[in-house]
């Protein structure tokens, strides 16, 4: 079972520029049937966050818009040919199997997954994942990250120094 438990990092968030570093960072790291849960209240940087880790992947600086309405988008990787980034944003879904006819599935299997208000998946949501938590802090004038991730993302992040 992961530990999912255990804080391993916090990391307060001045401005966009300091969330979108914190995704660049942790980019290289996600590969092929990987989950990103993304979870915060509305404005807390989940989008900031999935945008740079995009860019950040592809190689581009292409134009990232929220999936709100879409629920869904994706964006194929040029290594390995063949992945993908599929980011939802699950806000609107009314229960966890809405998320099958989105390809849930297949972004499960055959890339990478970068999930906004992944609480809407309920038991459909991976235990081997990292979560990271945007929230305020205590004066609402800043955003802190908080990280966990099971085993293989704890192997990750301590081999590049993230904790």
């Amino acid at each position: 079972m992961p530990n999912l438990d255990q804080d391993l990092l916090t990391v307060a968030l001045a401005d966009p520029a300091a969330t979108e570093t914190l995704a660049r960072r942790i980019a290289p790291l996600a590969v092929r049937r990987d989950v990103l849960a993304l979870w915060g209240g509305l404005g807390t940087g989940k989008t900031v966050f999935a945008r740079a880790l995009i860019r950040a992947r592809t190689g581009r600086d292409e134009d990232v818009p929220s999936p709100t309405f879409t629920l869904v988008q994706t964006y194929p990787l040029p290594f390995p040919a063949d992945c993908v980034i599929y980011h939802f944003d699950l806000y609107r879904i009314t229960g966890p199997d809405e998320a099958w006819d989105l390809g849930f599935d297949e972004a499960l299997a055959l890339g990478i997954s970068l999930i906004e208000w992944p609480d809407r998946l309920g038991d459909l949501l991976p235990q081997d994942r990292l979560d990271i938590r945007f929230e305020r802090d205590r004066a609402g004038t800043n955003r802190i990250a908080t990280v966990k991730g099971s085993e293989p993302w704890q192997k990750r992040l301590r081999e590049v120094g993230l904790v």
